[in-house]
């Protein structure tokens, strides 16, 4: 069961919009990659605002995807496609519907 997630805010530089678009597309391989990351999206909030929201089990599966590949690539990349940090925000989930 979907317990705790995370949700992060991007906010891309000028003229960065479709780097980030593709760096985030680049992100669902790595993502399928994590067994401890049951679910992950990529989001476009607006013209210049990205995010990604993903969910986990359990703590541990969360505390894994922050020590990841997507996150480690995420903080390598922030200082040339973000206008600011990530806001990562550790939030939990009340329910959740997943359809296969």
């Amino acid at each position: 069961m979907i317990k705790v997630a995370l949700l992060v805010r991007l906010q891309a530089k000028p003229g960065k919009e479709a780097d980030v678009i593709r760096f985030l597309e680049q992100g669902l391989a790595l993502a399928n990659a994590e067994t401890t990351t049951p679910v992950w999206f990529a989001l476009q909030l607006g013209p210049s605002t990205f995010g990604i929201f993903d969910a986990f089990t359990d703590e541990a599966g969360r505390s894994a995807h922050l020590t990841g590949p997507i996150a480690a690539a995420l903080m390598a990349n922030a200082s040339d496609l973000l206008a600011e940090a990530p806001q990562i925000e550790h939030v939990d989930v009340l329910g959740a519907k997943l359809a296969s």
